[in-house]
């Protein structure tokens, strides 16, 4: 059996999971003799009845989509295959792709949220996704309305790169309304799924795509939640694979933010900046942030009108941010958050008493 029709088989494979398909492969040597039906017997019934007797139908059709679309498939035996999510229980045996696939190995945080946000909180998803992406990570969500929205273009408009990762099949944007901003991320970034093509969007496919979404990334954010809001979900699986999670505090009368409380209360990271985010961050993780070329170090990056705004009115004086501010016209928050990405980026230096100087 070819390669591609091989992927496509174990995509649609019910109850297989990454760690099966892997030890089936090291068993047989390819993912085209793992297909084999005769080979099966430690695999899941329901992989085993699918695989002994596919709907070849259905994957004939998913190899037409999948010509005429562009979309990838990666294998979790593939050196393509995220290795964050690889390393995680339960992980997708195959993951669609639309856009590029080495995104995926790019450093993430997952940034979710309520679908009806506040203004607040809506405000926050895009300060944060902005800051974020010009540091240099890519912004992982689930293309729902509100937070995970106001995240992805945030990240887009930073010209970052942003994950989309599907809870349907990716001849489909759920929800609709997402079409354009979905042909934005696949064009800067990625749409990804477990999903097979024409799979509508579940009530049960949505704490899915939640594991995938926190196993892509190095920490989660959650920036306004219910009690009972799927984000929850998302900051739980977090937990679960050993990865930050990281909440936005909000108003007491605010119900939309008493699941960040919750989560507060149970141990994640408070956080109201980059700054206060980038701190929690392991050791390993900053360090690499601050030698990494691609976030900014070259002399020759192009930077936004009002970073190379702040770093004119700086010069190679040490400034404390009030003097920044009255130097600029720029609020004060937006200078600290600022300067600490231009530190990052190499480009400034820190200096007892709150000042700050270019590095020439």
């Amino acid at each position: 059996m070819e390669s591609l029709r091989a992927h496509a088989l174990f995509a649609r494979a019910p109850s297989l999971t990454a760690e099966h398909l892997r030890a089936l492969v090291a068993r047989c040597g390819s993912l085209e003799a793992a297909a084999e039906p005769a080979i099966h017997a430690e695999l899941p019934r329901t992989s085993r009845e699918f695989i002994a007797s596919p709907d070849m139908t259905a994957i004939d059709a998913d190899l037409e989509w999948i010509a005429s679309s562009g979309a990838a498939l990666i294998s979790c035996t593939s050196a393509e295959y995220p290795s964050l999510l690889a390393h995680t229980e339960r992980a997708p045996p195959v993951l669609y792709v639309l856009g590029d696939p080495k995104v995926l190995a790019t450093n993430q945080i997952a940034i979710v949220g309520a679908r009806r946000a506040s203004v607040g909180g809506l405000d926050a998803a895009r300060e944060f996704a902005a800051d974020l992406a010009r540091v240099g990570f890519t912004i992982t969500s689930g293309l729902a309305l509100g937070i995970d929205g106001a995240a992805h273009e945030a990240a887009l408009d930073a010209d970052g790169m942003t994950i989309g990762v599907c809870a349907c099949g990716l001849d489909r944007v759920y929800p609709r309304r997402h079409r354009r901003l979905a042909a934005r991320i696949r064009e800067h970034g990625a749409l990804v799924s477990e999903f097979p093509p024409r799979t509508e969007p579940r009530a049960q496919h949505f704490p899915q795509r939640n594991r995938i979404i926190s196993g892509l990334s190095l920490g989660t954010l959650v920036v306004e939640a219910a009690v009972t809001s799927g984000s929850l979900i998302t900051a739980r699986h977090a937990l679960e694979q050993g990865r930050e999670v990281f909440a936005v505090p909000g108003s007491i009368h605010n119900p939309h933010a008493r699941g960040c409380h919750q989560l507060i209360r149970n141990g994640a990271a408070l956080v109201e900046s980059v700054e206060q985010l980038l701190a929690e961050l392991p050791n390993f993780l900053r360090q690499q942030l601050l030698a990494t070329p691609e976030h900014g170090a070259q002399t020759g990056c192009v930077l936004d009108k009002e970073y190379q705004m702040l770093l004119d009115a700086l010069g190679f004086e040490p400034a404390t941010i009030d003097v920044l501010v009255a130097r600029t016209g720029l609020p004060g928050e937006s200078i600290a958050s600022m300067l600490l990405i231009l530190e990052l980026q190499r480009r400034v230096a820190p200096h007892p008493g709150g000042r700050y100087s270019c590095i020439s």
